[in-house]
């Protein structure tokens, strides 16, 4: 997620898939009806805990990924209009280099009395085109979408982090934890390496029994 008080950080764009969750979704929701279902012991147990965080971290989540769809688009505008924050410079060699923070600058140049005016004039450049992208910022609220996100992502990550010390009482409540951790984690990593298809197996397993349920109830 971006950082608004981290300006040189690049590039700004998609740092988040934004993933739907319906199948999953659909079937924890099938695992709690089917459970209660003409089942009156089922429902006089005490709530599943898990179930409830789940309910709460799924609020949270749709959220963030609402406010990220929104902020990515203020991000699209900013870059086709101001251009994310760089510099070129021109190497000894003749070869032109574009820099997008003054720390990769840095290493480019090196730090070397021969290169200190052309260093000093690309900082220059660079702040002058930071001060334009900064502007825009506040003036189209992408520093605001970008603080929304972030807090609500982090409201969605505490959740989360919460499921590893919240035990599941049903079926629905474990299909719940399996349905954050995939959907946080495909949202990050790559979707087809280890454990995301053993977490998807075993919500199809749910999902096939969620079923099985609903036709015995």
């Amino acid at each position: 997620m971006a950082d608004s008080d981290d300006n040189t950080t690049l590039p700004f764009v998609t740092r988040r898939q934004v993933l739907a969750g319906g199948m999953i979704t659909s079937t924890t929701v099938m695992l709690e009806n089917s459970a209660f279902a003409g089942n009156e012991a089922a429902m006089s147990m005490p709530p599943d805990p898990a179930l409830a965080l789940w309910r709460e971290w799924q609020t949270a989540h749709d959220l963030t990924e609402r406010l990220c769809r929104r902020q990515q688009r203020l991000e699209t505008r900013l870059v086709e209009s101001v251009g994310l924050p760089c510099v070129t410079v021109r190497l000894t060699a003749g070869k032109d280099v574009t820099v997008h923070s003054i720390e990769e600058l840095n290493e480019v140049l090196g730090k070397g009395p021969d290169v200190a005016a052309l260093r000093q004039k690309a900082e220059a450049d660079f702040a002058a085109h930071q001060a334009r992208w900064d502007a825009a910022a506040e003036e189209t609220r992408y520093t605001v979408a970008v603080k929304a996100e972030r807090e609500a992502g982090e409201r969605a990550q505490d959740l989360l982090e919460a499921f590893s010390t919240t035990p599941a009482t049903t079926l629905a409540g474990v299909a719940g934890k399996l349905d954050a951790v995939l959907r946080e984690g495909e949202a990050w990593e790559e979707c087809f390496e280890f454990p995301w298809p053993q977490i998807r197996s075993a919500l199809n397993d749910l999902a096939r029994i969620a079923k099985a349920l609903e036709k015995h109830s």
